[in-house]
């Protein structure tokens, strides 16, 4: 009997973060247990979107997104990126503070990603404007709207605009928590079987390792999607989003995405209370 090529893809943002971390993967550097490797690159609200009707058998995805989801798909215990004491920014023109929020408009990224979550456990009442993320900043700047929340890159050159910020979402986050703030993670569709979900868990894994490991080539590569920032300030957006935490979550980034999604129930963002599944590697 002829056993049938297995095929999986991959699906992640354009991001220097996202890049950097499938470079062991893209490079072809990972053992993938002879088992072919596509990826597939786009902006984390549309692979939000995707993850709903089940698309990709492994995928980025935001945290506030996965609870739509998690019937069809695991959460990775590897790959997430978290944000210890930084992460998405609302900024204005003029200096505002957190309470002037719920007065203005703001432009946000998605209503499923993980940035407008932190938003509304900060504050709920808030008005709020979908726009691709990557148009926000210009959107603040030229007075389009009063607010945006940023993510990204936008997080590091935001000042280059002539905007302020209001908040740090991942620094008031561990000022209440002590823990970082989950942003994006990846998942992987439970019909393929625990076996198969066991070794796509750890080619990722070996591909963030192998990143980490040879920084050098693996940063030179994500610059490519860098959209615009300096060397120095890639390298610092990669080593925000990619480190320990990405390689495994360990005690405290399960704890922090647990405690994200049990204070979504309890001011009614979600409407049950979350025990996310993480695929186990034992």
């Amino acid at each position: 009997m002829v056993t049938a090529v297995k095929e999986i893809t991959i699906a992640h943002s354009p991001d220097s973060d996202d890049a950097f971390m499938f470079y062991g993967l893209a490079s072809e550097q990972v053992n993938t247990y002879g088992i072919k490797v596509n990826q597939v690159l786009k902006d984390i609200q549309s692979l939000n979107m995707d993850a709903l009707s089940g698309v990709y058998e492994v995928s980025a995805i935001s945290f506030a997104a996965y609870p739509d989801v998690e019937s069809t798909y695991a959460l990775m215990p590897c790959g997430a990126s978290m944000g210890l004491n930084y992460g998405p920014m609302v900024v204005t023109r003029k200096p505002m503070t957190i309470k002037d929020l719920s007065s203005v408009q703001i432009a946000i990224p998605g209503k499923k990603t993980t940035a407008y979550l932190g938003l509304r456990l900060l504050e709920q009442n808030v008005n709020v404007v979908e726009m691709p993320f990557d148009r926000i900043l210009e959107a603040v700047r030229d007075g389009e709207v009063e607010a945006g929340l940023i993510i990204h890159e936008g997080q590091l050159t935001y000042q280059q605009e002539g905007l302020s910020k209001v908040v740090d979402l991942g620094q008031w986050w561990y000022q209440e928590t002590g823990l970082p703030l989950p942003l994006g993670g990846n998942i992987v569709r439970k019909d393929l079987g625990t076996d198969l979900m066991k070794k796509a868990t750890i080619m990722l894994q070996a591909s963030i390792k192998y990143a980490l490991s040879h920084r050098e080539e693996a940063l030179k590569y994500a610059l490519r999607f860098a959209r615009g920032l300096k060397d120095e300030e890639a390298d610092k957006f990669v080593g925000m989003y990619v480190n320990e935490l990405t390689v495994d979550y360990g005690d405290q980034g399960r704890a922090a995405v647990r405690l994200l999604f049990d204070s979504a129930f309890e001011k009614g963002i979600i409407s049950r209370k979350m025990n996310p599944e993480f695929v186990s590697l034992d």
